[in-house]
């Protein structure tokens, strides 16, 4: 099969733009390619500056955008759908609730293509956009269940959301992780000024709705020797990065690392004490998958969407409650021993149930099947 893949920013997600989509379809795409298909992936221009024709046996098409908050994404989408409705797919699939507003374009134009949503986050909850953009956003969660043929949700908190809301079941099949299967070392961290489980770690991108704010506001009273390592970029509101940045200098236990990839983030995943998640809105983070997948304890709000995670492994606290926080890190940072326990229940229950290859599969399967009604 001819398969697009569009709505991600580029690949591979190891780039400072990358972040929950642009790394489930670096692993996804790639493991369809393998199965004998021809993938093309939609990229943005500075995702791509060399203009690479190909990446790790998939196509790229790079098409221009209009490089603002509130329209580069779905310029982006639209100018990549004029394109791929010429090309013959057999497949258009589309990542996030914003891109899937614009597929019903190839449904009229090139109605032998079938189309595919992956519903990654209710996006509308993220702090950054404004009523428009979240209204906007609040009708892509019904054209990612109402226009495609077969629409995937990443967790079982989204897939129930659509049942209720839609009255249409989709999908589920979540993001994943690879498997860590080798002895990790420790220079990286060590320039870094860290020690092997001498740090709790927060990764993600530095935006409102990640809530690292309310972290450092918990961790600043915790008393303890260990760090807060804080690994991710600014979004488009830098302001909200500088916050971070000045109460983080408020103490010397906190890092704030930027953005991190390649053995330098495998390092700080392999040897951080817990991974620190007090997101406010997630679709199925990857971040959290990751660390359990290195038997690491997350302490995660709890929003429903992380809470489908901790299946007795994972810690979880009120949303954006400060002082429950605190009293959680305090807690962990005396018990090392429930940790190693509880991080290691994590890491099979990680391994058993989101694993890429499989993942990989069950996607091809929805493909083959759509293919078959032709």
């Amino acid at each position: 099969m001819r398969i697009a893949m569009i709505g991600c920013k580029g690949v591979p997600a190891t780039m400072a733009y990358g972040g929950g989509v642009e790394r489930h379809v670096e692993q996804l795409a790639p493991r369809i390619a393998k199965q004998g298909h021809e993938v093309t992936i939609y990229v943005r221009p500075y995702t791509n500056p060399r203009q690479k024709r190909t990446w790790n046996g998939c196509h790229l098409v790079t098409i221009p955008t209009i490089r603002r908050k509130h329209v580069e994404t779905i310029a982006h989408v639209f100018f990549s759908t004029v394109h791929a409705i010429f090309q013959k797919y057999d497949v258009i699939h589309y990542h996030g609730v914003g891109p899937s507003t614009v597929a019903w374009i190839p449904r009229v134009f090139s109605p032998r293509t079938k189309i595919v949503v992956t519903f990654h986050s209710r996006d509308r909850f993220h702090e950054k956009w404004n009523f428009l953009a979240r209204t906007y956003l609040a009708i892509g969660e019904w054209t990612a269940v109402r226009v495609p043929h077969a629409t995937i949700a990443v967790s079982h908190v989204i897939q129930r959301f659509c049942m209720q809301m839609f009255n249409v079941k989709p999908l589920f099949i979540p993001n994943g992780i690879e498997p860590p299967s080798r002895r990790v070392a420790t220079d990286a961290i060590e320039r870094m000024g860290l020690k092997p489980n001498g740090y709790f770690l927060g990764l993600g991108r530095l935006v409102p709705h990640k809530a690292y704010d309310v972290a450092l506001d918990a961790f600043l009273t915790v008393p303890t020797d260990l760090n807060f390592a804080i690994v991710g970029d600014a979004g488009y509101d830098e302001r909200y990065a500088e916050r971070l940045y000045a109460m983080a200098e408020r103490d010397p236990r906190v890092r704030m690392l930027g953005f991190q990839t390649g053995r330098e983030l495998e390092q700080l995943l392999a040897h951080c004490y817990a991974l620190i998640h007090p997101s406010r809105s997630e679709g199925l983070s990857v971040a959290v998958l990751e660390a359990m997948s290195y038997g690491k304890v997350v302490i995660m709000s709890d929003i429903p969407e992380n809470l489908e995670l901790v299946d007795h492994s994972n810690i979880s606290f009120p949303t954006d409650n400060v002082k429950r926080l605190r009293d959680t890190l305090s807690w962990l940072a005396e018990d090392p021993a429930m940790l190693r326990e509880r991080g290691e229940r994590a890491r099979q229950v990680v391994i058993k149930h989101y694993n890429w290859d499989s993942i990989a599969i069950k996607t091809e399967q929805v493909y083959r099947t759509l293919h078959s009604q032709r």
